[in-house]
């Protein structure tokens, strides 16, 4: 197997934290320049949720009318969900030795796993609209500044951090995970024991099972829109490390901080609706004369986020362009192209939806869940069911491999799994008959469940007879671990 064949020791130690630009990118990760261990997986996705652009997740059931004692059993429920999905992704990262989406070249082929890529291009640009928005009262308030040019400051500092890349992503996380930590527990601390009697509610509350299951996919989603790039921050990690290592470790860390905050979230909203409407802004004044410091944690935190969010955006559209070309890396020149360009993107729409915000958002949770699912369901059923881990680095990388240019079953499943959801789908535009006759959004589960049952039916009778692939691959696995080092 290309991505276990290196079994040699964890010798790969010497540049384990050094910090500086990031010199790889789609290309495979060898094992001598493999290092460090499971246990940043969990600072990198623990630290990265202690945001406020997940805390804002959590007042989105609350503001649709759901008490606060559902909305949190719903947001843990979509978490644990999510969260499964995403950590399995994760285990791949330091078996393959690549980017997350670059590995999708095995399922739809060299060029076919641009499809796919377009979903999570637009659901990265779209979050990082998002956090433009949401983060623009709080920098307003460290630098005089207008709303746009906070904004546009808020995405010049994101590409920078970005294109230093790998390294400095995962020591800030380390840093953010204590830092605001003691700034969010000290937050509820404050809220619970010192903040007075809570306001009245100014929303009538009820259970529906509607907005119940509605809060469920939102939670999920946030999650799962990390599952095409989690394996992104796993790939450095030395090939001995253990899947299950891999898996709890992400999930852990995504799990508890994901749901924490979102709780935080829905506690605002219920009884603090001022602040969940200006969380970034009201959570720093909430520190008196330390508001300008907490301030300044709430901005990199976010900033965190969004950095996180366009390094991985850059790796997908890179995927799609490399593809085309047959390119196995690529210049840093063009990494700084691209970060920017998807950046100024990002910052147009932020722009753009500032004014309509809760809506916008709210919609973007429910269509990345529809788009990103199908993807989802297919690469794990292909990894852990039907090729189980051996794949050709080689081929993946090559238009006239083994994986071919367009893999048109795979991509015939993930267009129908898609077109199956409709009927099930509840947007603020448009409500498909099955939801409203069920009275709640539950395409999710033949998102889930019609794509992985397909995609094994075909692949099976397909692919596992034949002895020709998979010696190519074990060739190939051979091939790449004694040589990819050089």
């Amino acid at each position: 197997m290309a991505e276990r064949a290196s079994t040699g020791p964890d010798v790969a130690r010497e540049p384990s934290f050094r910090l500086g630009v990031e010199q790889r990118g789609i290309e495979f990760i060898p094992a001598t320049h493999r290092y460090g261990t499971p246990r940043r997986l969990f600072t990198v996705w623990f630290g990265v949720n202690l945001s406020i652009l997940c805390l804002t997740v959590g007042t989105l059931g609350v503001y649709a009318g759901l008490p606060l004692g559902w909305t949190c059993l719903a947001l843990t429920l979509g978490n644990i969900t999510g969260t499964i999905f995403m950590a399995a992704h994760s285990a791949q990262g330091p078996q393959l030795g690549i980017p997350q989406m670059i590995q999708s070249r095995a399922q739809f082929g060299v060029l076919g796993a641009g499809l796919p890529l377009i979903a999570v291009l637009a659901s990265a640009t779209l979050y990082s609209a998002a956090n433009g928005i949401l983060i623009q009262d709080t920098v307003r308030m460290i630098v005089p500044i207008r709303g746009t040019d906070a904004i546009v400051l808020f995405g010049a500092l994101t590409v920078f951090v970005a294109f230093v890349g790998y390294e400095l992503i995962h020591r800030l996380a380390a840093a953010l995970t204590v830092l605001s930590g003691i700034l969010f527990i000290s937050v509820t601390i404050m809220l619970v024991t010192h903040a007075g009697p809570a306001p009245a509610p100014t929303l009538a509350h009820h259970f529906s099972t509607a907005t119940f299951i509605l809060v469920v996919t939102q939670a999920t989603a946030w999650s799962l829109s990390s599952g095409p790039t989690v394996a992104d921050y796993s790939r450095y990690l030395p090939t001995t490390v253990r899947a299950s290592a891999t898996f709890w470790y992400t999930g852990l860390g995504n799990f508890l901080s994901s749901t924490l905050l979102m709780i935080l979230g829905a506690y605002l909203a219920a009884s603090f609706p001022y602040l969940a409407a200006h969380a970034g802004l009201g959570i720093a004044q909430l520190f008196g004369r330390g508001r300008y410091l907490a301030a300044i944690l709430i901005i990199i935190n976010l900033l965190q986020v969004n950095v996180m969010i366009l390094y991985s955006a850059y790796m997908s559209s890179t995927t799609i362009i490399t593809g085309f070309r047959g390119m196995k890396r690529v210049a840093l020149r063009y990494k700084l192209l691209v970060m920017t360009i998807l950046m100024v993107i990002a910052t147009v729409i932020a722009l753009l939806t500032q004014d309509n915000f809760n809506a916008y958002f709210s919609d973007l949770l429910s269509v990345l869940v529809y788009t990103l699912i199908p993807w989802s369901a297919i690469n794990l059923a292909d990894y852990y069911f039907v090729c189980r881990g051996v794949y050709s680095i080689e081929h993946i990388f090559r238009l006239d491999g083994i994986y071919g240019r367009y893999r048109w079953r795979t991509i015939a499943v993930y267009l129908l799994s898609i077109l199956v959801q409709i009927p099930f789908v509840s947007l603020s535009f448009y409500v498909g008959p099955l939801a409203r006759l069920i009275g709640a959004d539950i395409a999710w589960l033949p998102g889930l469940v019609v794509p992985a049952v397909l995609y094994c039916l075909f692949e099976r009778a397909v692919v596992l007879p034949d002895d020709q692939r998979l010696e190519a691959c074990e060739r190939s696995a051979i091939s790449v671990g004694s040589s990819s080092d050089h």
